[in-house]
């Protein structure tokens, strides 16, 4: 005998069957997500403290016109687009900012607002969201100018040395590395809109990159967060140390 149909909730925001407490699942992109947005532009804004010896904030790299004889604003803001545009344009940042923000919608199975009219990503400025590859293309010259940085952190005076904010630095870089070699758009590149590798030119090669960034792209989510993570902290450490806050350790 067929059972009673399932009735679906009324089509209104927060309405579901669902029984367990979904919207758990979104307070670690509002805290994470929003707290890193306000610190990142209060940072951007006050252009101070962004460097210290060998070390330069990832905030502001590379860096422009720091003693402003062009620019009498941030040098974070000439280069805030960059970093801002892959992030704000990434896959996953987008479900997270989305369903925390936006409630659109707040979670699986769960309504959203009745009124809201459906378009996509085709009007402004959500349309911005289709140019995330060109935006991987400028991370990975910002990449280039952070891993600079790096190697710059362990000159100290002329010298060899490691700080603690060289640790901090390198740690920093590699996460970001990371995190821009496990996005969706390179794994596309390497062979994901291949249907067959073999028939393809360098077929095998570029299926062995695409397997290895598969697995880089498997953790895509939890190196969008700890990448966020490490680079709000580095930032933060060296304007620590700039201002005088706290002194980095030499360790060699």
């Amino acid at each position: 005998m067929a059972g009673s149909p399932t009735l679906l909730p009324e089509s209104r925001l927060g309405a579901t069957l669902r029984r367990d407490a979904w919207w758990v699942e979104l307070l670690p992109a509002i805290i994470l997500l929003g707290g890193f947005g306000l610190y990142a532009t209060l940072r951007a804004f006050e252009g101070a403290f962004f460097e210290w010896g060998p070390y330069l904030s990832p905030f502001y790299s590379p860096l422009i016109d720091p003693q402003h004889h062009w620019w009498k604003f941030s040098p974070a803001l000439l280069i805030l687009a960059g970093p801002l545009g892959f992030r704000a344009t990434c896959y996953y940042y987008r479900k997270a900012y989305y369903r925390a923000f936006f409630l659109d919608p707040p979670a699986c199975a769960v309504g959203e607002p009745a009124n809201r009219k459906y378009q996509g990503e085709t009007k402004f400025p959500f349309i911005i969201q289709n140019l995330h590859r060109y935006f991987f293309y400028l991370a990975l010259v910002f990449l280039a100018f952070l891993w600079y940085d790096v190697v710059l952190a362990y000159n100290f005076g002329g010298h060899f040395g490691i700080g603690v904010g060289t640790l901090v630095m390198t740690l920093n870089i590699i996460m970001l590395t990371l995190y821009t070699f496990s996005c969706h758009s390179l794994r596309h590149l390497a062979g994901g809109k291949l249907d067959c590798f073999s028939c393809a030119t360098l077929g095998m090669p570029r299926h062995g990159a695409w397997r290895a960034l598969t697995v880089l792209n498997e953790r895509h989510m939890a190196l969008a967060w700890t990448s966020l993570i490490t680079v709000g902290f580095t930032d933060f450490y060296i304007r620590m140390v700039a201002s005088g806050a706290i002194h980095d350790l030499r360790i060699m």
